[in-house]
C-alpha cells in the first residue's frame, strides 16, 4: 500500500477507549484519510487538535499555522503534541495513549471523557527515533514518553543491548511492557528534582563498550538535565544524544 504523506490536519473518530491503567487510557482513532498519514517511526508524532466548541473546524489547507491562528478564538480547536502508539493505514485507525491527569489540561480533560463517536483532528507530524550504527541504546522518559519508549522497545532487533529508564510518580501504575532480549526496563520513584532519580541510576552504571545511542524524552528539566550529565560527566558526543522537552512543569500551556 502506497501511503501519501498528507500534510494536512485530517478528522478522526474514536472507535475505541481502553485503559492501560487508572492514569493511562488508550484511544483508538479511525478515518478515511489516516490511509495518507505519514508514519516514519516507532516515537512518530502527531499534531492533535482538540474541539473547544460543538462547531469543530480543521485548517484545511497545507498552509495550516497561519489558517489555524486566524481563526476565532472561539472555534480555534487547542493543539497538543502526542506519540502515535499504533497506526494501520489499511484499516484507517491509529492508536494514541493518553497520560489521565483530570480536568487540569484540555487534553487530559478530553480523554478522560472520550467516547466512541467523538471527533478529534490529527497530522503527521515526524519521528527523531535514529540509533543508526549504535552498538547500545540507552532510553530515558517520563510518564509522558512510556509510549514512545514501549514502541521503541517492539521495534529492537532481538539481542539489541537497551538500559531504559522510566522515571514516575510513585503513584503512576507501571504498565506492561515487551522486552525483547538484550533490554533491561527499570521503573525510578520520581524524587523531588526531575530527572535526579534518573542520574543517581546513572552514576551508578557502567557503559557498554562502543558507540552509544541515546534517546531522552519527557519533561524539559528532565530532558536538558539528562542531555548535560551525558555530556559533560559521561562524555557522550551531543551527536549521538536525542532530547526533547514534551511538556513544562506548572506551564498550562503544555498540559
Amino acid at each position: 500500500m502506497t501511503v501519501k504523506n498528507q500534510q494536512r490536519p485530517m478528522f478522526v473518530t474514536v472507535t475505541a477507549v481502553r485503559r492501560l491503567s487508572e492514569q493511562m487510557a488508550r484511544i483508538t482513532l479511525a478515518g478515511d484519510e489516516v490511509a495518507n498519514f505519514a508514519y516514519a517511526g516507532p516515537d512518530h508524532l502527531a499534531r492533535v487538535f482538540f474541539p473547544v466548541a460543538e462547531d469543530f473546524r480543521l485548517p484545511v489547507t497545507e498552509d495550516w499555522w497561519p489558517e489555524l491562528q486566524a481563526m476565532p478564538a472561539e472555534h480555534r480547536p487547542v493543539m497538543r503534541n502526542y506519540t502515535v502508539r499504533r497506526i494501520d493505514h489499511e484499516s484507517g485507525e491509529l492508536d494514541i495513549d493518553f497520560v489521565l491527569h483530570g480536568d487540569s489540561g484540555p487534553a487530559s480533560a478530553w480523554a478522560c471523557a472520550a467516547t466512541p463517536g467523538d471527533r478529534i483532528g490529527v497530522l503527521s507530524d515526524r519521528s527523531e527515533y535514529q540509533p543508526a550504527d549504535a552498538d547500545w541504546q540507552l532510553l530515558v522518559g517520563d510518564e509522558t514518553a512510556v509510549p514512545a519508549v514501549a514502541g521503541i522497545l517492539e521495534s529492537l532487533a532481538p539481542g539489541t543491548q537497551a538500559t531504559v529508564l522510566l522515571e514516575v510518580a510513585e503513584s503512576f501504575a507501571r504498565i506492561e511492557l515487551t522486552i525483547p532480549a538484550g533490554a533491561e526496563v527499570s521503573w525510578l520513584n520520581r524524587g523531588t528534582a526531575r530527572g535526579g532519580a534518573v542520574i543517581e541510576a546513572l552514576r551508578s552504571s557502567t557503559f557498554p563498550e562502543g558507540k552509544p545511542y541515546a534517546w531522552v524524552a519527557g519533561e524539559s528539566s528532565l530532558a536538558t538535565s539528562i542531555r548535560r550529565y551525558l555530556v559533560n560527566e559521561r562524555g557522550i558526543d551531543k551527536k549521538h544524544i536525542y532530547f526533547c522537552g514534551y511538556w513544562r512543569a506548572n506551564r498550562p500551556a503544555y498540559d
